[in-house]
């Protein structure tokens, strides 16, 4: 359980750093439009904070881990954590101003759509490891 706290810990300190950047950011280069750099915070806070946090209870209610577990999480950081990169990396093209070429356009949306992939795979894949031990609860 203390692994799930720390995670949460982490994640809470990402989102934090995340929405300084997002307002840091746009503040020094002027810019007041729409930017998914105002989208960081959110992710890691809902998807990382909040997510670990209701694991941790989760697991000090049913004791749903095991080795095939530590594998799953490892899935969803690494889902989480390159959808968040491609995030931040689509947002300073934006707010940049910079000209990215329809390859890279495509390749930022690509990159983040894997990340999507991983983190929508290892998340139905864990709450299915919950729910299993959850309807075998024999309270």
């Amino acid at each position: 359980m203390k692994r799930y706290m720390n995670w949460a810990f982490i994640y809470a300190i990402l989102g934090l750093v995340g929405g300084v950047f997002y307002r840091e950011f746009t503040k020094f280069y002027n810019f007041t439009g729409e930017t998914t750099l105002g989208y960081l915070h959110l992710h890691y806070i809902v998807l990382g904070m909040l997510f670990f946090m209701i694991i941790l209870l989760f697991e000090k209610n049913f004791g749903f881990s095991d080795k095939k577990t530590d594998k799953l999480f490892l899935t969803y950081h690494i889902g989480l954590n390159v959808m968040v990169l491609f995030l931040l990396i689509r947002g300073i093209v934006q707010v940049t101003g910079f000209e990215s070429s329809r390859a890279l356009n495509a390749t930022i949306s690509g990159c983040a759509g894997i990340g999507h992939i991983f983190l929508g795979v290892s998340l139905v894949l864990i709450l299915n490891k919950i729910r299993k031990k959850v309807i075998n609860y024999k309270g």
